[in-house]
């Protein structure tokens, strides 16, 4: 059976306020398309015929159809079909999650997202078994790794037609789980979670750091920017390895007693937004264990999940996080890539060697 490829793409992505109080470059639609279409010409190139896309009302599809077009016009046809899924568009998250639903039971063998954090944590909670493969597109891309998209729709072309063997082609991911009053779980994370202490969501991106108290990570990484690159500059933890990290923080300058296994307080410069360094004050951090529940101290506020806040909690619920591995599948792309190389996966028809050399 010919495999199939879904399409997420985000037309909406990166425009959060963070784009207003830090030096970041804004993704216009073309730019969007342009992506997708090198997407589109590596799975047609691996011999994927058909995509299902998310439809939306940004324009992305309609930049997309121009460029097939031209190719067209030129007497090449370089992309694989594309199906919009049929669904009633409404611009906001939802249409991530019924798109994503409609893929999955449509039976794709992969998703490519483009989009931020919060886009890929959006196809995350609706997925199941299929495999994300991750483009940046967002403010804060902490989950989905930088690569030029042409090598990302390689990789997703030769994973899904078997080319590579799947314990190479596909990885394992960790996510936290949170519930509130026993739900579990209301809300998840790919990457992290802060409590905010504030009881009104606001602007729902972070970028004012006086008022975070508590950062729970999947991935501590000192490459990346946003709530994570806090955890990442004091204890790197792998996405490969199990569990996370926690960090208790305080306003800077304001360091209490520690609290955890490590002694005294500090004041840590993170980026926590593209060209934006904030102080941040940290009491202690440790070890995050998958599957050990982890309640937090902080009575009320707010709770933002991959940067961006989403929940509100009093002193009267019950909230606890707990990390998963293993919770969903990412398309490995450096593996495929590598695989491709050492097998020359590639390379064609070798030329036949004449009998009289």
């Amino acid at each position: 059976m010919t495999p199939v490829v879904g399409i997420v793409a985000n037309p909406v992505s990166a425009r959060d306020i963070r784009r207003v109080v830090a030096n970041a470059a804004n993704l216009q639609v073309t730019d969007r398309a342009n992506i997708l279409l090198r997407v589109l010409a590596a799975l047609r190139a691996c011999g994927v015929a058909e995509v299902l896309m998310m439809p939306e009302k940004g324009g992305i599809r309609g930049h997309v159809e121009r460029g097939v077009a031209r190719a067209r016009a030129h007497g090449e046809d370089p992309y694989p079909a594309i199906h919009p899924v049929a669904m009633p568009v409404t611009g906001t998250v939802e249409d991530t999650h019924r798109a994503t639903r409609a893929m999955r039971q449509a039976g794709v063998s992969a998703i490519v997202v483009l989009g931020g954090d919060g886009t890929h944590r959006a196809v995350a909670a609706q997925c199941g078994a299929v495999p994300i493969a991750g483009i940046s597109t967002g403010t804060n891309n902490a989950f989905p790794d930088h690569r030029e998209p042409t090598i990302t729709g390689l990789a997703t072309g030769l994973a899904v037609t078997g080319r590579v063997p799947p314990h190479i082609a596909f990885a394992g991911n960790k996510r936290i789980d949170v519930a509130i009053n026993g739900e579990t779980p209301s809300e998840i994370a790919l990457v992290d979670v802060a409590l905010v202490a504030e009881r009104y969501i606001g602007a729902r991106a972070l970028w004012r750091t006086e008022n975070f108290r508590e950062l729970y990570v999947t991935f501590a990484d000192p490459e990346v920017i946003g709530m994570s690159a806090i955890a990442g500059l004091l204890e790197p933890v792998t996405r490969g390895e199990s569990g996370g990290l926690m960090v208790r923080l305080s306003p800077a300058g304001q360091t209490s007693p520690p609290s955890g296994p490590r002694p005294g307080g500090t004041i840590l410069r993170a980026p926590i937004a593209p060209g934006m360094m904030a102080a941040v004050g940290v009491t202690d951090w440790r070890r995050m264990p998958a599957g050990v529940p982890f309640v937090p101290e902080v009575e009320a506020g707010t709770i933002a999940l991959d940067g961006e806040r989403e929940l509100s909690f009093t002193a009267r619920d019950r909230l606890s996080l707990t990390l998963r591995d293993d919770a969903f599948r990412t398309v490995n792309v450096s593996g495929c890539m590598r695989h491709a190389a050492e097998n020359r996966l590639l390379t064609g028809t070798p030329v036949p060697v004449s009998a009289d050399l």
